[in-house]
């Protein structure tokens, strides 16, 4: 079957909130709880959520145009990553010398916890003020580690999920031109902002698989851009190793902020992205082997996912229906190898 009606096939459950008993928590301890996880309906609802909105961008570009108008929906959460972006101004780096990180950062991570009750109840009101307490832990962790003062691809996912519970409770849509701004207007506004605290603060990555590694800090809008370019002939995967690139999809603005970061040959530094751009044929390839590579590398990944508060509406119930839980991959579905379809050794 087509991902496309696939995905259409498949909705996202709607909970009601009074069915909900303890607020998500860590519950990821050992690699069998990430087993456990795996087998859960939070965890079907995440990844068919991904899929749903890699779905809704295929074809589009960056600016929107052309496209239904943004709902207030958006244009709230638009509002309050500008003000997190403003706090950011704020709360300047400190000049002291400091090895890891800028110990600003944790005043900013302390203020973000002081006024989330302020923040979630300017967004969402009064409908969903019950629901308080499901999406406060992912938002407080979207944006790195305060004590450890890093970010990495667990952060990301807890982002991911915070939209994820917004969809689940109603406060978003599962609808295409709604999951298309979630994707193009947020998670777009989401990475600038996360960017902006990692230049402002020098936030450290969180873990490293090296060479075997596509990005020190994220993969989401690696799964987004080439979501935007699956269909794609014209444009070549080989192109990104021709920069400038130009900033209309999420892969090529991910591929140029690597670029602004680091500096000497792109194979050595960023080996496989560069792989990808030199030995996969389409767009369509790149896509569903990322999806795979991200639920091995980081959904996969204990010292990853072991941050990420589930429960409550990431419901830690194991009794899921398989046909609601494909993989994200069209291809093959994850295996134990870390390493993408195209780092295999011939």
């Amino acid at each position: 079957m087509p991902l496309n009606s696939q995905t259409r096939l498949l909705p996202l459950r709607q909970i009601e909130l009074p069915i909900l008993q303890a607020p998500p928590e860590l519950k990821i301890r050992t690699d069998r709880d990430v087993e456990v996880w795996k087998s859960t309906k939070g965890y079907a609802d995440y990844l068919l959520f991904l899929r749903r909105l890699s779905e809704a961008v295929v074809d589009c570009t960056l600016p929107l145009v052309d496209h239904p108008k943004q709902s207030q929906e958006i244009d709230g959460i638009l509002a309050l990553l500008d003000t997190l972006s403003n706090w950011v101004d704020e709360i300047p780096p400190l000049q002291t010398p400091q090895r890891f990180g800028n110990l600003a950062f944790r005043t900013w991570g302390a203020r973000l916890e002081e006024r989330s009750d302020e923040l979630l109840s300017q967004l969402l009101g009064e409908k969903f003020a019950s629901a308080f307490p499901y999406l406060k832990p992912s938002l407080l962790t979207s944006f790195g580690s305060f004590l450890r003062m890093d970010y990495g691809t667990g952060h990301e996912s807890s982002f991911a999920i915070f939209l994820l519970c917004l969809t689940l409770v109603r406060f978003l849509q599962p609808e295409p031109d709604e999951e298309r701004h979630i994707v193009l207007s947020v998670f777009v506004r989401y990475l600038q902002l996360c960017w902006k605290l990692q230049d402002v603060y020098r936030l450290e990555p969180a873990g490293s698989h090296g060479v075997w590694g596509l990005d020190d800090y994220t993969f989401l809008g690696y799964i987004f851009g080439s979501g935007q370019l699956r269909d794609q002939t014209v444009i070549t995967v080989a192109s990104v190793l021709n920069p400038p690139l130009p900033q209309n999809n999420l892969y090529f603005m991910s591929i140029m902020r690597v670029h602004q970061v680091k500096h000497g040959p792109f194979y050595e530094h960023s080996s496989q992205l560069h792989s990808i751009a030199v030995g996969v044929p389409n767009w369509g390839k790149v896509h569903s082997g990322l999806f795979k590579m991200y639920e091995a590398e980081v959904l996969g990944k204990r010292v990853v996912v072991q941050h990420l508060p589930l429960g409550g509406l990431m419901e830690w119930d194991t009794h899921v229906d398989q046909r609601h839980a494909p993989s994200m991959s069209r291809d093959a579905p994850a295996t134990a190898d870390t390493r993408a379809p195209w780092a295999q050794p011939r």
